[in-house]
C-alpha cells in the first residue's frame, strides 16, 4: 500500500478542494480533467490566443485548423498535472505582455457546446 508523504497528500487535497474547474495558479492555467477531455481529448498541444480588449483567453486543440485560420494563435504544450487527467498551460508570457493580474484565483470560463473551444476570462 502506498502512503503519500504529508506534503503530497496536502497538495492533493488542496487541488481537489479548490472546486473551480479552471484556475490561475503560479502563472499557469489549470484545467480540470472533465473540461480538458471535452476540449482537447487526447491532444498534447493547444492553440492559445489572448484578446486584451475582451480580457478573454481562447484555447482549442491543435487539430482544429479552423481555429488556427481565424485567430493569430500560438501553440502551447498541454502538461499533465496528475493521474486524474487535469492539464496545465504556462501563461507567463501572456500575463507579462498584457499586464494581466497574475494573482492565483478561480476563473470564469465558457465551453460552447459542439465547438471544442474553451473561453476563459482573465
Amino acid at each position: 500500500m502506498f502512503i503519500p508523504p504529508g506534503n503530497l497528500k496536502q497538495n492533493i487535497e488542496t487541488d481537489s478542494a479548490a472546486g473551480s474547474k479552471v484556475q490561475l495558479k503560479g502563472s499557469h492555467l489549470l484545467i480540470d480533467s472533465e473540461v480538458a477531455s471535452e476540449v482537447f481529448g487526447e491532444e498534447q498541444n493547444a492553440y492559445v490566443v489572448y484578446y486584451p480588449e475582451r480580457r478573454t483567453l481562447m484555447l482549442a486543440p491543435v487539430s482544429d485548423e479552423l481555429f488556427k485560420s481565424l485567430h493569430k494563435a500560438s501553440q502551447q504544450m498541454l502538461k499533465s498535472r496528475n493521474l486524474r487527467g487535469d492539464k496545465s498551460i504556462a501563461l507567463h508570457g501572456i500575463l507579462i505582455d498584457h499586464q494581466v493580474n497574475d494573482t492565483d484565483r478561480s476563473l470564469e470560463y465558457e465551453l460552447p457546446p459542439g465547438l471544442g473551444v474553451l473561453n476563459v476570462k482573465l
